[in-house]
């Protein structure tokens, strides 16, 4: 059965002690907060995080008790889930979504986790993007009701070069968890989720109508190269199956079908976002059974995802001098996949950067299709264009270099019809910055 969304819990009280060491950490978290805004570092976030769990090392352990938490992970598609999710609740609380804290800014490691706790200490329901890495910690800490999982893929290959390994702390979590885990709601179209979520007490399975399979080609389970039925319509790669083990994609509860939700009962709803791609109708199906299982009716969370927008800055249209931008951020093979279909100007700007939190390894470009850009004029910017470039050339792609993203961006003025600009995190988080939406 649902959750009842209207039941409450009450947030951990901590000792004096740790009390004080909380506010002295949030105040002095907070100066820092307005600091980094004020020269244009970013939101704050992060860094009131850092100095508060620096004062309060304890701080993320003790501000995740006693809340009922909602948490999305997986590689790609976490922030956009979050604010599907935490607007489905919102409106289904209606008159009571203060009591709702999320971390919508995308600071989703323990410290990001921590600051957004502490300025809504009386916040009892929670909707945490949470960091790959930080699954287990908030599973062991937090007890979260409901847990969806998304996708695993190669991101910042020199940090998370091997995705089983994640797999692994996820599927050891859950299994130590026990009866007191989460409900999880998982993409039944990912070999490497369902292995992780596979001894779980409660799987609420979304079939996402996924379109990337190249880092699901060998079972987690047993090492066997795994098999796929024919594709089709709703099921673009075909459903897969190990031949040397009992691992086999699970029946699904929900479906992505084309634009629409299929429920559990046969139905179908229109998603009717309001932002682009057929990967975001897969974020908004895992959002919706996330929703229900919380005890949002599902008009209302429809309702609460036409409202999300440009989550953080994805898909934002927006000016910088006289250029007209439409802003995408993608990180991976797979993002990029995804996005390069939704592209429809002519010109574009593929912005490249590799610093950490790009992920330094950018052999990655020659995973992707660049080929689908031949004919348009395609501008290579950021510290790593002329690595993508190179890219492009083997492509037979026509492009131009224009490293400096603020020099790319003016190339670009005076286009009535927004320039569409594919960015990886730091040339991306430079962009708002420029466009003051950040």
């Amino acid at each position: 059965m649902p959750k009842d969304l209207n039941a409450r819990a009450t947030p951990a009280r901590l000792p004096a002690s740790d009390r004080l060491r909380l506010q002295a950490g949030t105040l002095l978290g907070d100066a820092a907060a307005v600091l980094s805004r004020a020269l244009g570092k970013g939101s704050g976030a992060s860094i009131r995080g850092q100095i508060l769990t620096r004062i309060h090392p304890d701080a993320f352990a003790e501000l995740v008790k006693g809340r009922r938490i909602a948490s999305v992970t997986g590689t790609n598609g976490k922030t956009t889930t979050t604010h599907f999710l935490a607007a489905a609740l919102r409106t289904g609380l209606g008159p009571d979504a203060d009591r709702l804290v999320t971390n919508a800014d995308g600071a989703n490691l323990h410290y990001g986790i921590a600051s957004s706790l502490a300025k809504a200490p009386h916040a009892d329901i929670a909707v945490l993007e949470t960091d790959e890495r930080v699954v287990k910690d908030l599973i062991v800490h937090g007890r979260p009701e409901v847990l969806v999982l998304l996708n695993f893929s190669r991101d910042q290959l020199d940090r998370n070069h091997e995705i089983k390994f994640l797999a692994r702390s996820w599927r050891d979590a859950l299994a130590n968890a026990g009866s007191d885990g989460p409900v999880v709601v998982a993409n039944s179209d990912d070999p490497l989720v369902v292995w992780a979520a596979s001894d779980v007490k409660k799987v609420i399975w979304v079939d996402t109508a996924s379109t990337w399979t190249a880092d699901a080609a060998l079972c987690p389970q047993c090492g066997s190269l795994l098999q796929r039925d024919n594709p089709s319509q709703d099921a673009p790669t075909g459903a897969w199956d190990c031949p040397g083990c009992d691992l086999t994609e699970p029946p699904a509860d929900y479906r992505v079908r084309g634009t629409d939700i299929e429920l559990p009962s046969g139905e179908r709803v229109a998603s009717a976002l309001n932002v682009p791609g057929a990967f975001n109708v897969a974020n908004a199906a895992c959002a919706l059974a996330a929703a229900v299982e919380f005890g949002v009716s599902v008009p209302d969370a429809l309702a609460g995802f036409s409202t999300v927008r440009a989550p953080a800055g994805r898909f934002a249209v927006t000016s910088i001098g006289d250029s007209l931008l439409r802003l995408v951020l993608s990180k991976n093979p797979a993002g990029w996949s995804e996005s390069l279909p939704l592209l429809s100007s002519d010109p574009v700007i593929l912005a490249i950067d590799s610093v950490a939190a790009d992920g330094k390894d950018v052999s990655w470009l020659w995973d992707v299709d660049f080929e689908q850009l031949r004919g348009r004029r395609v501008i290579c910017s950021g510290p790593r264009a002329y690595d993508l470039a190179v890219r492009l050339e083997y492509g037979d792609v026509t492009h131009e270099v224009i490293s400096d993203v603020s020099d790319a961006v003016r190339a670009v003025r005076g286009t009535s019809e927004p320039v569409d600009v594919i960015a990886t995190y730091t040339p991306f988080q430079k962009l708002l910055k420029m466009a003051g939406l950040r």
